[in-house]
């Protein structure tokens, strides 16, 4: 059990750094410990729901009398997970005359929550391919957006 937490932590460090090194190297506001930090804390609220769930399993089990008093709602504590960090990526988003900036790092916070809510739950194989995803929508894909950029600029002159 003790290694199952340990590497779901790791794992949580390992991916949210990755993504947040990509945010720093870009000098944007939130970077790497910022995105370490949210994707440790889903990691975190996600074991918790987990052992909620598994304990009161275990009183049913013991008690079946408790059955149909204890209820437990699996999603509960991560849809708060899902939420709050809606509003710690609002602070990230910045509008200054006329221009807004900070929108991708608002939503690599957003989805470093949720990697971190995949790693929390075990699902490591999501949690990678997740990682891998984001990181080549970030590094890849932004190429691709500064030259469509490009070809629209060189139009409407």
């Amino acid at each position: 059990m003790w290694y199952e937490i340990i590497l779901r932590f790791a794992l949580s460090v390992f991916v949210g750094g990755l993504i947040g090194y990509e945010r720093e190297y870009q000098n944007r506001p939130a970077g790497f410990i910022t995105h370490i930090l949210v994707c440790v804390g889903a990691a975190i609220i996600a074991m918790i729901q987990n052992q909620l769930v598994q304990d009161s399993i275990n009183l049913t089990l013991m008690y079946p009398q408790l059955a149909n008093s204890l209820k437990i709602d699996s999603g509960r504590i991560i849809s708060q997970v899902v939420s709050g960090v809606g509003f710690l990526g609002a602070g990230a988003i910045i509008h200054n005359k006329g221009s807004v900036t900070g929108l991708t790092t608002a939503a690599t916070l957003w989805v470093v929550a949720c990697i971190g809510i995949a790693c929390g739950m075990g699902y490591y194989f999501l949690s990678i391919t997740s990682t891998i995803g984001v990181y080549c929508v970030l590094v890849v894909l932004k190429k691709v957006k500064f030259r469509i950029q490009d070809k629209i600029s060189n139009k409407e002159v």
